[in-house]
């Protein structure tokens, strides 16, 4: 009896050991098939690449968030965030310094008190040098400010850094009022107003060196392998080397439909297929894959991966077929395990439209009030350069399809039309526009004007009666087309002095490039966004960037 139950529990153990085989096998196999790949580059070396080949398969089983023996191959942001960390505490120590030394009621509330060993300024030394620049610290990690998903890129970062200002000064006013501490309003505002500063002017210029780090050096970025057909995947890459600031690298494209969709196409990184995806990932050094558009969307394919891919260290991201889609219109519903992906609708009413207006109106009359002897000045200029008229009118489309005379700055001869004709085989520009780097019908001073933007200042008139904006689309000359399909879209907003297209290169962007930057604007349209481009539009016209 004791031999047969012997045997019978070698059977079952068996039977389970062939079972376990099979699951992990129908994981790491998933994406398999037979190799036909294209030519093979060599691994690239980069700092934040560690593969560490003796991880264990994975089989789906979560592990222990204190007990994991793997670590992210890409490392970048841990010096990034040990920096930050050092940072802040400076910054908030600062706020610190300086509201104890400015103001002379800084010290109220503590006077009378004493803790322990400590009494009097010693006790407001405590907990201004120590205890609150830790309380801050602890706020900005639980805000979230210190995940790498957030650093670098984007407006979150700096929206959870103010959400955290809010936080700290309601817990001091909560501990203040429990403790019945008469503490200086004044410095609790000094304090938190001054620390919000120092740390947003810290994450700035920290991440104005990131970013020099990656277009320079390529260092502190992610190598990513797109994973989906060749259409999709060279959208992808597209949309990621637009900005090398982002830190994403595509060294790799991984094919689902077989190597023979891409004989004969030129593609700008090494083309495989049927690969393994992790030995792939090992052989071109990535620590990140992203599953682009359609391969998502296969039942089971992209949770195996998921599975397959965990205690590796490697990045798994998916690139869904929603371009020029920004982040606060995009919503996940999570329903029974399916994440679904709502689009909202663009705003372009409601409070925030109307806040967008005023401000218009309001900043172009003070702006032409302000401004007025300089444009004096310059009107003066161009009557000694060129006999003729000063301004420049020349219809453009406006909001609904509307058209309205454009004010400029004359900068050409003032038989410029005339000579169009002559230099139409001389333009540079492959849309609606006739543009020209060394334009001969340009004089002297307006070549000025034109290099730092002086000449569009008396679009403030436009802007003070309603047809322009001082942020919006490019405003297109009425008689080069109807503008119809995708084009017709930008007209669902006024036209703007300054806009995306301007900040993101001027004229030296292709048409479609600039369709597409204006497109982008009206969908993604918010408050926030315009007061990022006028910020940005500074910078630009400064270095006059594509001003020509």
């Amino acid at each position: 009896m004791t031999a047969a139950l012997a045997e019978t529990r070698k059977l079952v153990a068996v039977r389970n050991l062939f079972r376990m085989r099979e699951d992990v096998g129908d994981v790491t196999t998933s994406l398999r098939r037979p190799v036909t790949d294209s030519s093979r580059s060599k691994p690239v070396p980069y700092d934040s690449f560690e593969w560490q080949p003796d991880q264990p398969p994975s089989n789906g089983v979560a592990r222990s968030a204190w007990n994991r023996t793997h670590k992210r191959l890409s490392r970048w942001h841990r010096p990034y965030t040990l920096a930050l960390v050092i940072l802040d505490l400076l910054a908030v120590l600062l706020a610190s310094y300086l509201a104890s030394t400015l103001l002379e009621k800084s010290k109220s509330g503590f006077d009378q008190r004493s803790l322990w060993f400590l009494h009097g300024g010693e006790l407001f030394s405590f907990f201004a040098y120590l205890v609150l620049p830790l309380g801050w610290l602890i706020l900005l990690w639980a805000n979230g400010t210190y995940d790498r998903r957030y650093l670098g890129l984007g407006s979150e970062e700096f929206k959870r850094i103010v959400r955290t200002s809010v936080t700290v000064v309601a817990c001091v006013s909560l501990l203040a009022f429990a403790t019945k501490t008469g503490l200086s309003r004044g410095t609790v505002a000094m304090v938190s107003v001054s620390a919000l500063f120092f740390l947003i002017f810290d994450r700035v210029a920290a991440r104005q060196v990131l970013h020099l780090a990656r277009r320079r050096y390529g260092h502190g970025a992610h190598r990513m392998i797109l994973v989906g057909t060749l259409p999709e995947a060279l959208e992808v890459y597209t949309a990621v080397t637009r900005s090398p600031a982002a830190g994403l690298i595509p060294v790799a494209i991984h094919l689902t439909d077989g190597y023979a969709a891409a004989r004969g196409i030129e593609t700008p990184v090494p083309v495989y297929a049927t690969r393994d995806l992790l030995s792939l990932v090992r052989e071109v050094g990535a620590d990140t894959i992203a599953v682009c558009g359609s391969a998502s969307a296969e039942p089971g394919e992209l949770r195996r991966l998921a599975w397959q891919l965990e205690g590796t260290g490697v990045d798994l991201v998916v690139a869904p077929q929603l371009t020029d889609i920004a982040g606060p219109r995009v919503h996940i519903r999570p329903i029974e395990g399916l994440p679904l992906l709502h689009v909202e609708e663009p705003t372009l009413s409601g409070p925030g439209w109307l806040t967008k207006n005023l401000l218009d109106r309001v900043a172009a009359g003070l702006g032409l009030l302000l401004l007025s002897p300089f444009l004096a000045v310059i009107a003066l200029g161009i009557r000694l350069s060129d006999p003729g008229p000063v301004f420049f009118r020349q219809p453009r489309v406006g909001h609904e399809g509307r058209t309205f005379r454009v004010w400029k700055f004359r900068t050409m001869y003032v038989d410029a039309e005339e000579r169009k004709a002559t230099l139409e085989e001389l333009n540079e520009s492959d849309g609606m526009m006739f543009k020209m780097k060394e334009d001969p019908r340009i004089f002297s001073f307006g070549q000025k004007l034109r290099a730092t933007s002086m000449d569009e200042l008396p679009q403030l008139i436009n802007v003070l009666k309603g047809e322009m904006s001082l942020v919006g689309p490019r405003p297109l000359p009425a008689e080069d087309g109807d503008y119809l399909g995708d084009v017709r879209r930008r007209l669902l907003v006024r036209p703007g002095m300054t806009g995306l297209w301007q900040v993101s290169g001027r004229s030296d962007l292709s048409w479609d490039e600039a369709v597409r930057l204006d497109l982008y604007y009206v969908d993604n349209w918010s408050l926030t966004y315009d007061l990022g481009i006028l910020w940005r539009t500074i910078w630009v016209v400064l270095k006059r960037k594509g001003a020509y």
